[in-house]
């Protein structure tokens, strides 16, 4: 895929796995996916071969919704949805009407419809209803035509004539039980609408009663609020009660005058002369006998006559003045008590008008609410008696909303399902199974077959896949069995011995600091290939030029002497035992320079006990000291524990497993007990991979560039002839 520059985001890369894995596990199982196919093409043959000659009728009807609405008691709008299509369609597939169409043309005794029976059969029988409704379920076909208000109805059965029938049948009793429904429905609504009618009319009639009772209470035959006289003397006692607080107050204010002035103050001089023409009368006089007393006393002094006669009159007229004075102020206060009087009677009379007048005002309200009632009820009452009286017409009217476009008739050939149809919707369906049962065996599968899948379960890098060598190929079939096993001398061209470099070089970079120099190889269960990977690590190693040195530590079932042609007489247990030395079990290979072999030798008694043994670490030693690399085939870990042992003297640990054969259970549980032991694992090999398969037929295809860059003998031109098995030998 090009990304034009642009890396991949992380649901982009998921999904595209996804995709991937997902045809690699369609191709792994194609063969299912394809038989089951054939196997659907087949079926479905042999189903369109023998299929039953089965006739078809079918008849349709018009639903028509909406023409007679005006004579509906209800009060709804007009819609056309009055009948709607699909409820006519589950009324059509209604198990009551199908059971009435079987009972009407009496199909439970019909042998077209239910086969001979030596006896007759009863529908009230609860088997037999069952048996006959479920047989016309599964032949009656109800459908509306699109965008149209028809409805096509369908039945299929292997007589021409039972069929026209049962549709017609079906067709006529739906058009009865339609119109039962409807008149059933209406003569609920006009009992129940007579009911309604009964009660308004004694709702209507207490109602006018409360109306002629009001106006017998207030006296009027009707209520008109501009003829109330109420109003209008309720307006004229106000002004009277305001023009009464007026003089009240005037005579108030006049009396307070008088009453709270002194008599001999200017103030009431002026009052008294505003309010008295005595008083003014005397006080003129009084003026003018003081005038002339003050005048006579200037010309004949104080003690004349005339002064005294004078000063006598002013006495007089004074006394008078006094007296006068008196007589106006009671006036004032008669005055001021009868405004008084006046003004509460005024008020008096205007309460008592207002209470008058908020009692009819409340007459009123609930006279109007009466009115309101009594127009409402002979309102409704008198609807409700027209509607009543078009319920009949409605009944009659509704009975054509469902018309009968085209009756059944009796088909003249059977209906019979092309067998090309046939077959492909079984092939499909058979194809659909296939793909699901293809992702349900691969997740039942429990072994191991991609790189991916090794990394995600163990948690552990991969080295290499080593690729699986085939019987009778190229690479190996001119080959003797002694050496087949090792492909990078006899093939160092193939995809085999291109895969065992890649593992050299992953593990010579897999530990920090340096190259490790013990390195135990070990799998989870036997047959894995441990030791053929050995054999090939070790050659690959010393092709590099170094030394090194291949041990054959599983001294239950050693392999190697075997498959090299080396002698097993003495090997690692014998040194281990003190029968020999090192260098006298040490065997050497022609053809690999730098490659020695220390073979088992000996089955002992007590493998793990002799591998966990001080002489054992002393041989370690003193070939760390001779040799650069030193690989140790081991034995199982599941079966036994001498690769536990082994693995903590060793600098790098690598697991073999074998696609297809090693399970998901057993790589963790060996990665646990290496774990647990404290060894160094390094990684996994992927051994005897098949990269025909789809999960690597592209993705490792690198590994079809078998001699590139590769340098070293014709795989035809290598004699094994000339390989020296035994120990310093020549060819």
């Amino acid at each position: 895929m090009e990304s034009h520059g642009l890396p991949l985001t992380a649901v982009d890369q998921a999904s595209e796995n996804a995709l991937s894995d997902a045809w690699i596990t369609i191709r792994k199982r194609l063969w299912v996916i394809l038989l089951l196919s054939v196997l659907g093409a087949g079926w479905g043959y042999y189903k369109a071969v023998t299929q039953p000659r089965i006739y078809e009728a079918s008849g349709t009807i018009e639903i028509r919704s909406g023409s007679t609405n005006e004579f509906r008691l209800s009060s709804g709008t007009g819609s056309d949805n009055t009948f709607p299509i699909p409820t006519q369609v589950a009324l059509l597939k209604s198990d009551t009407l199908l059971l009435n169409v079987a009972r009407d043309l009496n199909l439970a005794n019909d042998p077209r419809f239910m086969g001979p029976s030596p006896k007759p059969r009863n529908l009230d029988d609860p088997i037999v209803r069952q048996s006959v409704l479920g047989s016309m379920q599964g032949i009656v076909s109800i459908s509306p035509l699109p965008k149209t208000d028809i409805i096509r109805i369908s039945c299929s059965t292997l007589d021409a004539r039972l069929s026209a029938d049962i549709v017609n049948r079906l067709v006529k009793d739906y058009i009865t039980r339609s119109f039962q429904s409807r008149q059933e429905a209406e003569q609920r609504v006009t009992e129940f609408f007579s009911h309604q009618l009964d009660d308004l009319k004694k709702q209507v009639e207490a109602s006018q009663g409360n109306m002629i009772d009001l106006q017998k209470q207030l006296g009027v035959l009707g209520f008109d609020p501009n003829l109330n006289q109420v109003t209008n003397n309720l307006a004229d006692l106000n002004k009277a009660a305001n023009a009464a607080e007026l003089s009240r107050i005037e005579a108030e204010t006049r009396y307070k005058v008088i009453a709270g002035t002194d008599p001999s103050s200017t103030t009431q001089e002026m009052d008294a002369s505003r309010t008295s023409p005595a008083v003014i009368s005397l006080r003129t006089q009084l003026n003018t006998a003081r005038a002339r007393m003050a005048e006579l006393t200037a010309n004949l002094g104080p003690n004349h006559p005339q002064v005294l006669a004078v000063k006598d009159q002013i006495a007089e007229l004074t006394r008078e003045l006094t007296e006068e004075q008196n007589r106006v102020l009671v006036d004032a206060k008669a005055a001021y008590i009868a405004a008084k009087a006046e003004e509460d009677h005024t008020k008096a009379a205007l309460e008592a008008q207002q209470d008058e007048a908020f009692r009819l005002r409340d007459a009123l309200v609930n006279y109007t609410l009466k009115q309101r009632e009594f127009d409402a009820n002979r309102t409704l009452y008198d609807n409700l008696s027209q509607r009543l009286r078009t319920a009949g017409v409605q009944a009659g009217l509704e009975s054509t909303e469902i018309d009968i476009v085209d009756v059944a008739m009796p088909p003249i050939g059977p209906s019979l399902r092309p067998k090309s149809t046939i077959m492909m919707i079984d092939a499909l369906g058979m194809l659909i199974i296939g793909v699901v049962l293809a992702f349900v065996l691969d997740s039942l599968d429990m072994g191991l077959r991609t790189v991916s899948e090794v990394e995600s379960v163990s948690g552990l890098p991969s080295l290499a896949l080593i690729p699986r060598t085939r019987r009778g190929s190229p690479e190996v079939s001119h080959l003797s069995l002694v050496y087949r096993s090792l492909v990078v001398l006899a093939s160092p061209r193939s995809q085999s011995a291109e895969a065992f470099r890649a593992l050299r070089t992953s593990l010579l970079l897999s530990v920090a600091g340096g190259e490790p120099q013990t390195i135990l190889l070990t799998s989870a269960t036997p047959a894995e290939g441990k030791t053929t990977v050995s054999m090939n690590l070790a050659t690959v190693l010393a092709q590099r030029g170094v030394r090194v040195l291949l041990i054959d530590a599983d001294l239950r079932r050693p392999t190697i002497h075997h498959r090299l042609g080396l002698t097993g007489n003495v090997g690692l247990t014998s040194v281990l035992t003190g029968s020999a030395t090192l260098k006298e079990a040490i065997q050497s290979l022609h053809d690999a320079p730098g490659l020695d072999v220390l073979v088992s030798g000996p089955v002992p008694p007590f493998p793990t006990e002799m591998l966990s043994s001080q002489p054992m670490q002393k041989l370690l030693d003193e070939a760390r000291s001779t040799y650069t690399h030193i690989v140790m085939d081991s034995p199982p870990m599941l079966s036994v524990t001498d690769s536990i042992v082994l693995a903590q003297q060793a600098d790098a640990v690598v697991l073999i497993v074998r696609q297809g054969k090693s399970s998901k259970h057993a790589l963790r549980r060996a990665r646990d007990l290496l774990m647990r032991s404290g060894a160094r694992i390094t990684g996994i090999v992927l051994n005897a991979v098949d990269l025909n398969a789809p999960e690597y037929a592209a993705y490792y295809g690198y590994y079809g560039y078998s001699g590139y860059g590769s340098e070293g003998v014709d795989s035809k031109s290598w004699d094994p002839r000339g390989w020296n098995k035994r120990d310093g030998g020549k060819p």
